[in-house]
């Protein structure tokens, strides 16, 4: 993957934002919808965007689709995404964003005993 692709998807605010939140760990479509405060078909477009370039990945869990960053990236993808981690630092409005973030449900979907952790 080159930079140019790379920057290419990050060029929109939106999967700017879902990529830093993803740095966090893995999310459903809701804890992004959530956070972004947009509706759930544009999280789904901008992360269909972002899985057909490779810059995320996704699993079902139950009836929830899990999003989070590729496992193996490669070595461009990795650079960049040391570098998005390091300016995420002093970025008010991605913090005052990750906050909401957080004070949200950490589960979604399915536990592993298949009892919902949010409706």
């Amino acid at each position: 993957m080159s930079s140019a692709w790379i920057y290419e998807c990050l060029c929109d605010e939106t999967r700017l934002r879902i990529v830093q939140f993803l740095l966090e760990g893995p999310l459903c479509v809701c804890h992004l919808q959530e956070a972004l405060g947009i509706s759930q078909a544009r999280v789904s477009q901008h992360l269909a965007y972002l899985r057909k370039r490779g810059m995320v990945e996704s699993r079902r869990r139950g009836t929830w689709m899990i999003y989070s960053l590729p496992k193996t990236p490669g070595p461009d993808l990795k650079k960049h995404l040391a570098l998005l981690k390091d300016c995420s630092l002093t970025d008010e409005k991605f913090h005052a964003a990750l906050k909401k973030l957080r004070l949200m449900s950490a589960g979604c979907g399915p536990a592993e005993n298949g009892t919902p952790t949010k409706a």
